[in-house]
């Protein structure tokens, strides 16, 4: 009898045991992400899925509100963000695991106008023409504090005329907290032009929008940090999502949507401001 009940004691710890392993094996992972990467990343989250069977829960948004988000106890397994700025201020706060941050894209900006051009831009001069409709982020978000960087250049060079910064700044009817929000109201014609991502322009809006070249000498390039949190669950599998994010798969589709590759995925996401990141304090941008 004794035998008996020490056979079944040990057959309960096991399936205690057991149970506890599967618990331990996650369905999901949560992954708070820039608005400007939902199409790359929706294909390399499916990709996961199907090679992990563990599915990545995206919250997409413009990266200061996944910041604030997770400042005020917002569980997160991974976070991205558009600006080194955001990742920065999220590590300062000591929620990131500082040794698996790294740069592993980059991406530029361009103007887009609804495919019909109602206001006829066709370059950088025309966006002072007066009664023009323009929609950038705002100055929190990383789209629209490198709009105003690129609109500063501008307005800093002589051969745009003393005027042509406020002139610009008048035609601003709308200010928006991500850059989804941009690209669907000029999509939708309830602007005449915007300030986006080069990667934004994907193949389903190039019925709607067209893209209007901002040169390089005025343009700022945005250089992307991914990095697991320091309370994730689930570290071992977030890195896994990461290495597949920086594989030649991921890559490749992130170039499909218009990003550009960095010389090494290692690159260090470094928790100095970057210069195109210094004109607005660290807890202000997105």
């Amino acid at each position: 009898m004794a035998e008996k009940k020490i056979i079944i004691s040990m057959l309960a710890a096991l399936v205690l045991i057991t149970s506890a392993g599967f618990a331990a094996e996650p369905k999901e992972i949560t992954a708070f992400t820039a608005a400007s990467l939902t199409g790359a990343f929706g294909e390399i989250g499916q990709i996961y899925k199907n090679e992990t069977n563990i599915s990545v829960v995206f919250n997409f948004d413009g990266s200061q509100a996944l910041r604030t988000q997770m400042e005020n106890g917002a569980y997160a397994d991974i976070f991205t963000s558009a600006n080194k700025k955001q990742m920065n201020a999220v590590k300062a706060d000591g929620l990131m695991n500082n040794s698996s941050v790294i740069i592993f894209t980059k991406n530029k900006l361009s103007l887009i106008v609804p495919k019909a051009n109602p206001g006829k831009v066709n370059n950088l001069t025309d966006l002072a023409k007066p009664g023009l409709k323009i929609v950038i982020g705002t100055k929190d978000v990383p789209v629209g504090d490198y709009a105003m960087q690129i609109i500063n250049k501008l307005g800093n060079d002589s051969s745009y005329g003393e005027e042509y910064k406020k002139n610009v700044l008048a035609n601003v009817i709308s200010q928006e907290t991500n850059v989804n929000y941009v690209v669907t109201k000029v999509a939708l014609g309830e602007a005449d032009v915007g300030f986006a991502y080069v990667s934004d322009i994907t193949e389903d809006l190039s019925s709607k929008v067209t893209k209007v070249d901002i040169p390089d000498e005025y343009n700022i390039i945005a250089e992307y940090p991914i990095g697991v949190l320091k309370d994730s669950k689930y570290p071992a599998e977030s890195e896994k999502f990461i290495e597949l994010v920086t594989s030649a798969e991921g890559k490749a589709i992130l170039e499909k949507y218009g990003f550009v590759p960095v010389d090494s995925i290692s690159t260090p996401a470094t928790t100095s401001a970057t210069t195109q990141d210094a004109a607005t304090p660290a807890k202000a941008s997105a």
